[in-house]
């Protein structure tokens, strides 16, 4: 039965929730491309599919606008897949549980996907409407946004006609982006040597921080949960022998990292120790967060009598010492923008194989200047512990463009529509804009949307009245653009 039948806009939420049914996290869209070319072919509409699963719609303006110059609306399929520690959901399968609470839509003890699918979403009911005056409409839906943008940079966008873009994958109501980030991925991989050692096993575990999106709360200074394992294994191996067994958590590059576990091999007479030094530094964090991260814990498991394949001295050391000296967090924040960060990374992901240790760090900033400079610093890092590096997807910033024609209008009906001016700003996250104005030039951009909460996280939600009021304020910008 539908969950979302009653709340408005109805004819949003409805494809909201049938998307909502289909698996949709990143690299895994091709049953949600699919559904979207199903969409298309029922109402006639000319579409195409790339062979990475980018969805493009069309729909001929509506009377009197057949002849207005297209209108792009732009947003990706995927999204991230996040769960609380105890939930049993299987993303590669499962629906998402839907529900409303407190006038938010969440999923039960998931992420939602609002980023980004309200944006397809809302694309879908306008494709869809018999009543809504609009331009020409070239609906773009790219896939795999959340990680390294794969959709945006393998799209050709050759064969649209529009040059004004409405990207809808903002997530607070009332901005108008116009600008964004660049950034890239930086791999580590830390060569490690293997022994076999018995001893005691002593399983750490950082858990229960509230994480976020790795560049729309970075500035909010929430626990990393690899930082701060770095910070725990490094006091403890200065104060006891241990050796690394592994150390893992993070599934997503672009969120704050909300667990790490490190298992250890010591020696009996210092398990005991290990767990003290674990609790004093928990107390240290309660002390440092102020009640920032109300549920952050630090749990530790011994089992006595344990032989493992351990990290040799050198190898633990300099795993150690990485997690531990490379930078993480707001790197500085723009001199022109107020509040807004300028350059940040987070190390999201770190995987512990047989023969290395691979951390993966988001770099994003504004100033190409400060990508490259912390390319630098990380290689640094790396060079100090004999690791490989590699830089992957990396994206360039879409700068603000004082000429734009999108944005004088939607900045005037916006104040007509509330009686207030809209925030004109940029953004820290990284958005598919600034990809798709490499491609094309020409293009005049704004990003908009409704307001969201900790998005990436299985606290992730949206706010259903923000939702009406940016369809309706959607709607009456297409009616501008005659």
């Amino acid at each position: 039965m539908a969950v979302l039948d009653q709340i408005q806009p109805k004819e949003v939420f409805r494809f909201f929730e049938e998307m909502s049914q289909i698996p949709h996290g990143t690299f895994d869209t091709k049953r949600i491309s699919d559904y979207c070319v199903e969409f298309a072919r029922e109402r006639g509409l000319d579409y195409t599919q790339d062979a990475v699963n980018n969805i493009i719609i069309r729909k001929p303006g509506t009377e009197g606008y057949e002849n207005s110059e297209p209108v792009i609306i732009q947003g990706h399929l995927d999204m991230v897949c996040e769960k609380r520690p105890e939930s049993n959901h299987d993303f590669s399968k499962d629906p998402l549980e839907l529900y409303v609470e407190d006038g938010f839509v969440k999923a039960k003890d998931t992420t939602l996907g609002g980023d980004d699918c309200i944006a397809v979403a809302m694309a879908m009911a306008v494709l869809d409407s018999k009543d809504i005056p609009h331009p020409p409409i070239e609906a773009v839906f790219t896939v795999d946004e959340e990680v390294g943008m794969g959709g945006a940079n393998a799209i050709d966008l050759a064969s649209l006609k529009g040059r004004k873009l409405l990207n809808i994958d903002s997530d607070v109501e009332g901005i108008l982006t116009t600008g964004c980030a660049g950034g890239y991925r930086f791999e580590t991989t830390i060569p490690v040597t293997r022994v076999k050692k018995s001893g005691t096993l002593v399983e750490i575990k950082v858990h229960g921080l509230l994480g976020g999106h790795s560049g729309a709360e970075i500035h909010k200074q929430r626990g990393n949960a690899h930082k701060m394992m770095g910070r725990l294994l490094n006091l403890i191996s200065l104060e006891v022998p241990v050796s690394l067994v592994s150390v893992c958590g993070g599934a997503k590059d672009n969120v704050i990292a909300m667990e790490s576990t490190a298992k250890l091999i010591a020696d009996a007479k210092d398990a005991a120790k290990i767990c003290e030094m674990a609790e004093e530094m928990r107390k240290t964090w309660e002390y440092e967060f102020m009640g920032d991260e109300p549920t952050f814990k630090v749990d530790t498991a011994v089992t006595e009598n344990e032989t493992a394949d351990v990290c040799d001295e050198d190898s633990t050391g300099r795993v150690i010492s990485y997690i531990t000296i490379c930078p993480n967090g707001v790197q500085g924040f723009a001199r022109k923008l107020e509040n807004l960060v300028e350059t940040s990374l987070n190390l999201g992901v770190i995987v512990t194989e047989d023969a290395c240790v691979k951390c993966c760090s988001l770099v994003r900033s504004s100033v190409e200047s400060h990508k490259q400079r912390l390319k630098e610093e990380l290689g640094q890092c790396a060079k100090l512990v004999n690791a490989q590096t590699e830089v992957i997807n990396e994206y360039p910033a879409w700068q603000y463009n004082p000429d734009s024609e999108i944005r004088q209008v939607m900045e005037s009906t916006y104040k007509e529509m509330f009686g207030k001016d809209p925030v004109v700003s940029a953004v820290h996250a990284g958005l598919e804009c600034g990809l798709f104005l490499g491609k094309r030039p020409d293009l005049d951009c704004v990003s908009f949307g409704p307001t969201m909460h900790d998005i990436h996280s299985f606290n992730e939600r949206i706010d259903i009245a923000s939702t009406e009021r940016m369809w309706n304020y959607l709607k009456a910008v297409l009616a501008k653009l005659k």
